[in-house]
C-alpha cells in the first residue's frame, strides 16, 4: 500500500526499501511469543520493544511482544498495517538516525475485544506481562497506594461483564491462568510510580479481596505470579507530523507508528522472573536484586525536575521543555533542588552522584531536537507530585530540615491548575482530580495563602503531616506570592543564587 504519493508503507514486504542498518534485527513472525504488553504507546516501543528486540537477536528466546492498546485504536490498525514493524529516530543535535523494529509479534485492541486479552494472560507461552499504562491506570491512591476504585473499576472486579480497565483485564487474567494452571508469570510495571513492582503487588492483592476471589485462585496467584520493580529512563515525546516526516526521509517508506526518542536510555530491573525472561542485560539493563534506589533516583532526580520544568515554564508561555530551559535563573534553580533537596533526601545507588546526575538530566533536558511538551509533561500532576516531589519534601522534613526548594514546584503547580499563564493565556487542567481540584480553588479567596490552604486539603495529593507542617505551608505561601505578583521569568531571576 503506497501512501503520500508514491512512497510506499513500511512492512515486511518493502524492507529492501529500508536501507541495511536501519532494518529490524528480528522479523515478525519469526520469533514466537512470550511477552504481553499492556500500553502500546510511544514509551514502550521506544524503551521495552528496542531492549526485547536486541536481547532476542543476541541471545534468541520466544521473547516477542504481542502489544495491547486498552483505548487507542489507530496506534493498532497502523501497526497491524506494516505487520508489526515501527520505527524509532534517535535525535540529537547532531541529526536523527531511524532504526525499524520488529519486537512485537502482534497487536490487539483491549476495548474492542477484553476476552480476548483474557485468554491471552493466560497462554502458559506468556510468562511475562509488562505494563506502561501511566500512573492514572492503576487506580491507586497516590499517597496512600491502595486501591482507589472508580466506577468502571468496581463494576469489572464484582460483576462478571467484560473488563474495560486495566485492574479488571489482569484480574480476570490471573484468575484464567489460574483456572488452567498455565505456569509462573512475572507482571513488571513500567510506569513512573515509587516501588512500582510493590505497587503493582498490592493493586493485585487488593483486587483479588476486593472481588471477593475464592481462596484456591488467590493462592494459586500468590505463588505464581512476581511483581518486579523495575526504573525506566527514555525522554520519548509525543509522535508530530514531524516525527513521521523525518522518518520517512531516513528510512524511504511511510511509517505511520514512527517515534522519536532521545540518545540517553537505561532501565534497571529487579531479576525475579519464574517463568524466564528475555537476556536484557544482553542489551544493556540493569539486572538487580533492589531497583528502589534507582527509581528514587530518577523518580526524583530527572521527573521531579521534569515537572517543576513543565509548570513554571508552562507559565512563562514556553512551549517546549528545552525552550523553557532556557528562561533565566531557571538551570540555577533547579541545580539547587537537585543539590540541597533532592540529593540530601535518599541513598542513591553505590558509585553514583546525585548532583552529577542532575547535571546530565539537564543536558539531556536541552536537547534542542526532543520537542517534549510542557502541557504534556504538565498533565495528570496530582498523580505525579507525590512521587516526584512531596517524597523528597517528607524526606527531608522528617529529618528536620526544611524543603525549600521542592516547595516552588509544588508552589507552580498551584499556580498552573489555577488555569492562567502569566500572560493569560489558557492552560489545560487534564487532570484525574480536575473536578476536586476546581472546587479547592472555588472554595478559596483567590489569594496565595488561601489557594494553598485549599490546596494543600486534597488529601489525595497532600499526606495530612505534609499539609499540616507550618515551615512546609510557609514556603510553598512564599513561592505563590512570587509567582502570582511577579510572574515565572521574574520570580526565577530573583530566586537564582
Amino acid at each position: 500500500m503506497a501512501v503520500n504519493g508514491d512512497i510506499p508503507l513500511l512492512g515486511l514486504g518493502t524492507l529492501d526499501r529500508v536501507p541495511a542498518a536501519s532494518r529490524p534485527l528480528v522479523r515478525p513472525g519469526d520469533v514466537g511469543a512470550g511477552i504481553v504488553h499492556l500500553g502500546l504507546g510511544a514509551f514502550h516501543r521506544a524503551h521495552q520493544a528496542v531492549y526485547t528486540e536486541q536481547a532476542i537477536a543476541r541471545a534468541g528466546g520466544a521473547w516477542g511482544i504481542i502489544g495491547v492498546a486498552p483505548r487507542s485504536l489507530d496506534v493498532v490498525r497502523n501497526l497491524a498495517d506494516q505487520d508489526g514493524l515501527f520505527s524509532v529516530t534517535t535525535l540529537s543535535a547532531a541529526g536523527a538516525q531511524a532504526q525499524v523494529v520488529g519486537a512485537l509479534a502482534g497487536v490487539r485492541h483491549a476495548a474492542s475485544d477484553p476476552a480476548a486479552i483474557v485468554t491471552l494472560l493466560a497462554d502458559p507461552a506468556i510468562r511475562v506481562v509488562t505494563l506502561t499504562v501511566t500512573e492514572k491506570a492503576y487506580q491507586l491512591d497516590p499517597v496512600t497506594g491502595r486501591l482507589r476504585p472508580d466506577d468502571d473499576v468496581a463494576a469489572d472486579l464484582s460483576t462478571d461483564r467484560a473488563p474495560v480497565t486495566v485492574p479488571g483485564l489482569l484480574l480476570r487474567g490471573l484468575l484464567a491462568r489460574a483456572a488452567a494452571d498455565a505456569g509462573p508469570l512475572a507482571l513488571v510495571s513500567c510506569d513512573n510510580l515509587p516501588s512500582n513492582g510493590r505497587r503493582l503487588h498490592g493493586l493485585v492483592t487488593e483486587a483479588l479481596a476486593y472481588a471477593k476471589v475464592p481462596a484456591g485462585a488467590a493462592d494459586w496467584v500468590r505463588a505464581n505470579v512476581t511483581f518486579p520493580s523495575t526504573m525506566v529512563d527514555r525522554i520519548v515525546p509525543a509522535a508530530t507530523a514531524q516525527t513521521l516526516a523525518t522518518a520517512r526521509q531516513a528510512l524511504g517508506v511511510t511509517d505511520l507508528a514512527a517515534i522519536g526518542g532521545e540518545p540517553y536510555s537505561q532501565w534497571v530491573i529487579e531479576d525475579d522472573f519464574p517463568g524466564g525472561r528475555p537476556a536484557w542485560d544482553r542489551a544493556g539493563a540493569v539486572l538487580t536484586d533492589d531497583a528502589g534506589p534507582w527509581e528514587r533516583l530518577k523518580l526524583r532526580g530527572l521527573n521531579g525536575v521534569h515537572s517543576a520544568i513543565a509548570y513554571l515554564g508552562a507559565l512563562a508561555g514556553r512551549e517546549t521543555i528545552a525552550e523553557a530551559l532556557r528562561i533565566p535563573g531557571l538551570a540555577d534553580v533547579l541545580r539547587c533542588i537537585v543539590a540541597e533537596d533532592v540529593a540530601t533526601s535518599f541513598t542513591p545507588p553505590g558509585g553514583v552522584s546525585v548532583v552529577d546526575y542532575g547535571e546530565s538530566v539537564l543536558e539531556r533536558f536541552a536537547n534542542p531536537a526532543i520537542r517534549h511538551r510542557t502541557i504534556q509533561v504538565a498533565m495528570d500532576g496530582s498523580q505525579k507530585l507525590p512521587q516526584r516531589v512531596l517524597h523528597t519534601m517528607m524526606d527531608r522534613r522528617a529529618a528536620g530540615q526544611p524543603a525549600y526548594w521542592s516547595a516552588l514546584v509544588v508552589a507552580a503547580w498551584m499556580r498552573f491548575v489555577q488555569g492562567r499563564a502569566d500572560d493569560g493565556t489558557e492552560l489545560p487542567l487534564n487532570d484525574p482530580l480536575a473536578g476536586p481540584i476546581r472546587a479547592a480553588l472555588a472554595g478559596s479567596a483567590g489569594t496565595p495563602a488561601s489557594v494553598v490552604d485549599a490546596l494543600l486539603g486534597l488529601t489525595e495529593v497532600f499526606p495530612p503531616e505534609l499539609a499540616a507542617d507550618p515551615v512546609v505551608r510557609e514556603s510553598i505561601v512564599g513561592w505563590l506570592t512570587a509567582l502570582h505578583g511577579h510572574g515565572a521569568v521574574d520570580a526565577l531571576a530573583k530566586a537564582a543564587p
